[in-house]
């Protein structure tokens, strides 16, 4: 190598590891050359170095920002399960739905089933509107209206198991990245998104496997690591969701590192009644008041809904997020274990597997129990519940291939990229 070759990478070093002046590198500032090697990106020689600003915006998503609680039941345990006993956790920001999946959305992604898969595929993602039917009860009418009506389009879809809440997750993140890189959002001009079917899968036999990159119509690779993909859709953890639901970020203040203040509900104060203003008494959820009172009087409805209600009624929480408590309760990733909160990590806790506590200790067979790795949590509270269920910390569990007419959810992502 003679001596012009030596000195042009002793400037091209020199200029990678100043950055050319611009400060340090960063993820969307890495420079023209590795401050490693100082070979220079996107050449023939040197590495790919996509232009990156930061994840693509989410639809329906609400940014929760992280930080240091306390989970666990807030109330006297009248359940007497001591299934959820507090515990200081750190959960790390992430981005969840600020209101219910609505009937509306299910419809729209039981179109696509429809259009990209099989029969069989779309009758497997029908939610069971049987949930509905009591023997005792006249709900007929909900059992052929609630989900197909216009006036209820924008009611929580019900009769959904957690199995079916996880397909319609994966089927969202493929539609969104999709519909991402026809927008050409990988900074490239817009391309043609890829032919798939459901969940994301090519239809054609031989086409490139899932999570590998693929070429879009225009030439433009969709991959992780150029940063043109939203990270999985998918269901909150049990600690995401109830850290989410008590969003104590509304009584903390700037400066303060000490959390001097608890919620028993999503709001402030030891009532389910709107304290303030013109709204003075109303209340603030969708529950069941008392035994035979799913509404109030005419005249004076209370929460104003015998059933469901619209997934933006009632107040927000402090993070912008509708129904947290009420309206319908709604699935977890986790399963059900009643010793979580002895067994989990202290960071981002989740319950995945029967680690430390093992099905085998649990006698479903003889039924003698009804703990098995496949019940699921589900939180929140509903339209057919009584308040004690609002409060985030309680719990419950049911079958993951089981739906009720009063458990829905709601999805959330990860904030990729963010050590947050």
């Amino acid at each position: 190598m003679n001596f012009s070759k030596y000195l042009r990478f002793a400037v091209v070093g020199a200029c990678a590891l100043a950055s050319c002046k611009g400060g340090p590198p960063t993820a969307t500032k890495p420079g023209k050359y590795s401050s490693t090697t100082g070979i220079e990106y996107n050449t023939e020689e040197g590495m790919r170095v996509a232009d990156y600003q930061g994840i693509p915006e989410g639809p329906g998503l609400v940014f929760i920002e992280g930080g240091r609680t306390v989970l666990g039941t807030q109330e006297e345990d009248v359940t007497m399960s001591h299934d959820n006993i507090e515990r200081t956790v750190t959960i790390a920001s992430f981005y969840m739905d600020e209101a219910e999946v609505a009937n509306i959305h299910w419809l729209e992604y039981l179109h696509f089933v429809r259009k990209d898969s099989s029969e069989e595929i779309y009758q497997r993602a029908l939610p069971d509107t049987t949930v509905w039917a009591r023997e005792l009860s006249f709900n007929d009418p909900y059992v052929d209206y609630y989900l197909r009506y216009p006036g209820f389009r924008y009611f929580p879809v019900v009769g959904v198991s957690w199995l079916q809440a996880n397909d319609f997750c994966t089927w969202r993140t493929s539609k969104v990245n999709e519909r991402l890189a026809m927008d050409g959002d990988d900074g490239s001009s817009a391309p043609k998104a890829p032919k798939k079917g459901l969940f994301g899968r090519k239809k054609n036999a031989g086409d490139a496997a899932e999570g590998t990159d693929t070429e879009t119509g225009g030439g433009s690779k969709i991959s992780i690591e150029n940063g043109n993909t939203l990270p999985n859709y998918r269901l909150p953890t049990e600690a995401e969701w109830e850290y989410a639901a008590q969003a104590l970020i509304g009584t903390q203040e700037v400066g303060n590192e000490n959390q001097e203040n608890k919620r028993i509900y999503p709001w402030d104060g030891r009532q389910v009644r709107n304290p303030y203003g013109k709204s003075m008494g109303t209340f603030l959820a969708n529950f069941k008041r008392g035994r035979g009172d799913y509404a109030g009087i005419a005249g004076s409805l209370n929460d104003g809904a015998m059933i469901t209600e619209y997934v933006y009624a009632y107040p927000p929480n402090d993070y912008g997020l509708y129904n947290m408590s009420g309206n319908v309760n709604e699935w977890v990733q986790d399963i059900y274990r009643p010793l979580s909160f002895e067994d989990v990590e202290d960071l981002n806790p989740f319950r995945r597997n029967g680690f430390l506590d093992p099905s085998e200790k649990y006698d479903k067979k003889n039924y003698q129990s009804l703990i098995d790795d496949h019940v699921r949590v589900y939180k929140g509270g509903s339209w057919r519940d009584v308040a004690y269920w609002l409060s985030p910390g309680t719990r419950r569990f049911m079958a993951e291939d089981s739906s009720t007419a009063a458990i829905g959810f709601r999805c959330a992502m990860i904030n990729a990229g963010s050590n947050k």
